[in-house]
């Protein structure tokens, strides 16, 4: 009996909306695509009109079901275009002055121009043969970073992460598994973390300041050494860390047997911008033998600085730092980097896959970057780094850095000096805590406020006053909490990141703070 021949494999759709933005062909069939792209953007931020666009969450999530997810969803060419309205009008925007809540940069035009080309020829850095000239580029790159560190660029390594929490992750992990790792006498990466009832190890302990980032915990519960394994110190008032109470902690641990595997010291706080005592902190680590890690995913941006650099004296000590120039940087995110001073601690890191790194194609000089990520597929994020520094130089970003400083400094004077809003202390980066002070009652027996009255009715306020702007649509700003027990502890946050902000525009920011407290006093 004859066989039927089999139908043909249908062809893949060719038209504009199937095809493929590489080859030679790619830059033909993107550059319609990108004018639609822009042509949306333009009307979306049109229709939001400010920082953000007026309403509720309930109400964006409805927008976004009547688009996206309704019986009336857009469907086909009509797509890109409307979805990216949707995008536009529903985000935050950064580049308006008054949006200035987080760590959350407007990007620079040419950051965003060079990450289209890495989107539009996907390479991944996993492999070279997927990646060869951005192989090279990112270890150019980071030798460049490194020296700027002050690390020696021959014998420092590195790689690009997702940011900040993914770069203190590796610290610690790298930490864990020297640290602890010698303590024991096992291979960590192997046998794993020393449990009770399994071989004697002490119990090992990190250190971070009571204003360290949150993702130094999740670290530590990731690495199996559990959140209960962070202490952490004491800071001052404008939330640095205290050297003397961290040698106090690390006596402690001597005392108790327990192995300090690694003090992680904050350049540049969330909220306050505080740096942590390098120095201090670096001879107070080596002096208990721990590793120590340095989070200046946020004051990183001050080595662009010459102004500004001086504040991280001592960062060249730490055995890893954390670097982030998707905040001051002005890098569409992620663009974070992780480096460490001596490349033969990454060695816990090092993996072999026979289908991306064999042994014999490093041998004949093909080199690989799988060994030093956490991840498999990476994109080519050194790129848009890479361009910018080269466009701007570090002199043309360190004066991006020096002139969101000085506006932080000006917002903040003119925070001291209104008598409706509190300071809490003076800028160190581009970014200050503040509070609305709604009146006080007429004082009399029957209705002067206690200092914990009043404490919980400014901080009810101040929490309040910050959704009434967001609702309004008229300004997005930062709210946070000072370390301790009891009211009177919120604090509203202006981050500064927007070079192109005026001082009078920060005073305004300031002045719709104010009256949008008075109409929640009003209000209640």
């Amino acid at each position: 009996m004859a066989r039927t021949a089999p139908e043909p494999a249908p062809r893949p759709d060719s038209s504009r909306d199937a095809a493929l933005s590489g080859g030679t062909g790619g830059a033909g069939a993107l550059a319609p695509l990108v004018d639609t792209v822009m042509d949306a953007l333009v009307r979306g931020a049109r229709r939001r009109g400010g920082p953000i666009a007026p309403g509720r969450p309930g109400d964006v999530a409805a927008t976004v079901n009547e688009v996206f997810g309704g019986p009336a969803a857009v469907t086909g060419a009509e797509a890109l275009h409307r979805l990216t309205e949707l995008l536009a009008h529903g985000s935050a925007d950064p580049a308006d002055a008054s949006c200035a809540a987080h760590l959350h940069c407007p990007p620079l035009a040419v950051a965003v121009a060079a990450d289209l080309a890495v989107s539009a020829l996907n390479p991944s850095q996993d492999s070279w043969d997927q990646a060869p000239a951005a192989t090279a580029l990112e270890t150019l790159l980071l030798q460049e970073l490194a020296g700027l560190v002050g690390y020696e660029p021959e014998q420092a390594a590195g790689v690009l992460t997702s940011g900040g929490t993914e770069s203190n992750l590796m610290g610690l992990m790298l930490a864990r598994d020297r640290v602890l790792g010698a303590a024991s006498g096992r291979q960590i990466e192997l046998t794993g973390v020393p449990g009770a009832g399994t071989y004697r190890a002490p119990r090992a302990r990190i250190l971070a300041s009571a204003a360290a980032h949150f993702s130094v915990q999740r670290a530590a519960a990731l690495l199996g050494l559990g959140e209960d394994a962070v202490l952490p110190v004491p800071v001052d008032h404008q939330l640095r860390m205290d050297t003397e109470a961290l040698a106090a902690v690390l006596d402690g641990c001597a005392e108790r047997g327990e192995l300090p595997v690694a003090v992680v010291a904050t350049a540049g706080t969330t909220d306050t911008g505080a740096i942590d005592p390098l120095r201090d902190c670096a001879a107070l680590a080596a002096e208990h033998g721990a590793w120590l890690h340095v989070d200046a995913a946020y004051g990183g941006g001050a080595l662009l600085s010459d102004r500004l650099a001086p504040l991280l004296d001592g960062l060249g000590l730490a055995d890893s730092v954390s670097l982030d120039w998707h905040k001051l940087g002005w890098q569409p995110a992620a663009a974070g980097v992780f480096l460490v001073r001596r490349s033969e601690t990454y060695a816990s890191l090092a993996r072999r896959a026979v289908y991306l790194n064999p042994a014999d194609d490093e041998e004949a000089g093909y080199p690989s970057l799988l060994g030093l990520s956490l991840r498999t597929t990476r994109r080519a994020d050194a790129f848009k780094i890479a361009v910018t520094l080269r466009t701007l130089g570090r002199e043309g970003l360190g004066r991006l850095v020096d002139a969101c400083r000085d506006l932080a400094v000006s917002g903040a004077r003119a925070v001291a000096d209104h008598p409706r809003l509190e300071l809490h202390s003076e800028p160190v980066l581009t970014a200050f805590l503040f509070r609305y002070l709604p009146e006080r009652p007429a004082n009399t027996e029957d209705t002067e406020d206690t200092p914990a009255e009043y404490g919980a009715r400014c901080d009810a306020v101040n929490a309040a006053l910050r959704r009434r702007l967001l609702r309004e649509g008229s300004a997005v700003v930062g709210r946070t909490e000072l370390p301790g027990e009891g009211p009177g502890r919120v604090r509203l946050k202006l981050t500064l990141l927007n070079p192109h902000t005026t001082a009078a525009e920060v005073e305004r920011l300031l002045h719709a703070v104010v009256a949008a407290g008075r109409a929640e006093e009003e209000a209640r």
